[in-house]
């Protein structure tokens, strides 16, 4: 049964990166990849739309019993169809929160957030996350209420990352 418990970001990247998923993680998470102090409630991430991906994605939320968030306990799992279009499939799995997101909310996916993204290696895991500054950028632009409390943290973070740069 999917956990409403604080993701196991560490185990649901690495479950993604051995799966041979294409993903970049943004949001909250990003940010706590980048030395953040902050905490998230889930794990977002921005895949690649192709139909390889998407069936390496899917064949992974079947393994982690994913079901769609927020529609009245009916337990539906991700639809393909769904995972490949720029929407937001918003999933409980057995390791926690996971957003898959085609595209955010300016439009871009995987494709155009690849040259804004830097590899992580953790643990023996390798993955991708959308830089900071265009993480910053992605927080200053939605206008939600929790990312603008985010961006003086992250303004922060990167500062401090400038200053041991020099």
């Amino acid at each position: 049964m999917p956990s409403p418990e604080p993701p196991d970001v560490g185990e649901l990247l690495r479950r993604l990166a051995e799966a041979g998923v294409e993903f970049i993680v943004v949001g909250g998470a990003a940010a706590v990849l980048h030395g953040a102090p902050i905490t998230t409630e889930d794990l977002d991430i921005v895949h690649r739309r192709s139909p390889e991906n998407v069936s390496r994605l899917k064949t992974l939320l079947d393994e982690l019993d994913a079901r769609v968030r927020e529609l009245a306990d009916r337990r539906l799992p991700p639809q393909e169809s769904a995972l490949l279009g720029d929407g937001h499939v918003l999933l409980s799995t057995n390791l926690g929160p996971l957003d898959c997101l085609g595209t955010l909310i300016d439009g871009r996916g995987f494709d155009e957030l690849i040259f804004h993204s830097e590899t992580i290696k953790d643990e023996g895991v390798e993955f991708l996350v959308v830089d900071l500054p265009t993480l910053i950028e992605l927080k200053t632009k939605s206008g939600r209420a929790k990312d603008r409390l985010m961006l003086p943290v992250l303004v922060a973070v990167a500062e401090q990352l400038d200053d041991s740069k020099r």
